[in-house]
């Protein structure tokens, strides 16, 4: 990973989500909104002449970067949106973005009181966002901590400095992050949480199984995202052999919940379907709830 920084490796893909929240923003059929996405790849010089807007999208939804694979991260931000809420119309009160990025949910979506949204990410993904949002007066809906923090390395110790209750359940979000990181630092993290959640606690990750085939590494997504936009998806994932992060936590007593992406479109009416030599057939959104003394009836169905 690079140390800091939104303008290149894999800060350059906070911007290139970003962007395809924007454009889903304007859809008619947006299946989320966030209104802070357009300002942050406008205020960075990598990503300033990317569109934000449907109409700037070359060949529109047939475009492999910012049709195909923009719907994709819409309807993720979607799925991991109504994970959070539901968690906390269930009563859980601390939620915690690991590779927060350029995330939003802490000023979007509408919290219950006493809602704390702790984002941990590096210091300079944090510092390029607070000066966007300090620059539109931003306001949360939530009570907001950001964490600099390397989520390679240490990072609990931070955490809980910030006032965070490993006593008390949480709701954990992973959202594209697991796929960049080394497998011990996947492993590592996953201890952590699983280490920091009391009873009741969930967790939202993304995984993709096994190695993809020299056709799907050819797919026009992959393809267009680095010609487009000079990001090489392929070189910043792990390439070694991932972890059964799920297979872990259920061990250790976590529900589990395994969906493909297109689970979800189905659901919703909208988003990518599958197609030959796909890029996204890979693809894992992993639910995950501990279960403990006094858990919300209403938890047992968060990964449902």
């Amino acid at each position: 990973m690079p140390s800091t920084g939104v303008e290149g490796g894999v800060g350059l893909t906070a911007l290139m989500v970003a962007a395809a929240r924007a454009i889903e923003t304007d859809r008619p059929d947006a299946l989320a909104a966030d209104a802070y996405a357009e300002h942050f790849v406008r205020a960075a010089r990598a990503s300033a002449a990317w569109p934000v807007h449907p109409a700037e999208v070359p060949d529109g939804d047939a475009n492999p970067l910012w049709g195909r694979l923009g719907r994709y991260f819409g309807l993720r931000t979607r799925v991991l949106d109504d994970f959070l809420i539901r968690s906390a119309r269930a009563g859980v009160r601390q939620v915690v973005l690991l590779g927060a990025g350029l995330d939003t949910r802490a000023f979007r979506l509408d919290w219950p009181p006493g809602q704390v949204i702790y984002e941990i990410d590096r210091d300079g993904v944090l510092a390029f966002k607070s000066r966007v949002l300090d620059g539109l007066a931003a306001v949360p809906t939530a009570t907001r901590r950001p964490i600099a923090a390397d989520l390679g390395g240490g990072w609990a110790p931070s955490l809980v400095n910030a006032g965070f209750d490993a006593d008390v359940p949480t709701a954990w979000v992973a959202e594209g992050l697991l796929l960049y990181l080394p497998p011990a630092a996947e492993r590592c993290l996953i201890d952590t949480v699983d280490h920091l959640s009391a009873g009741g606690s969930t967790l939202a990750f993304e995984v993709k199984l096994g190695v993809e085939s020299p056709e799907v590494r050819a797919s026009p997504v992959y393809v267009a995202t680095s010609e487009q936009i000079g990001v090489d998806l392929l070189a910043l994932f792990d390439g070694e052999p991932r972890p059964d992060s799920a297979g872990a936590l259920s061990e250790r007593g976590w529900s589990i919940a395994i969906h493909t992406p297109f689970d979800f479109t189905r659901r919703h009416g909208r988003g990518p379907l599958p197609e030959p030599n796909d890029a996204l057939a890979s693809n894992r959104w992993v639910f995950a709830n501990k279960p403990g003394p006094g858990t919300p009836p209403s938890l047992s169905r968060l990964a449902h």
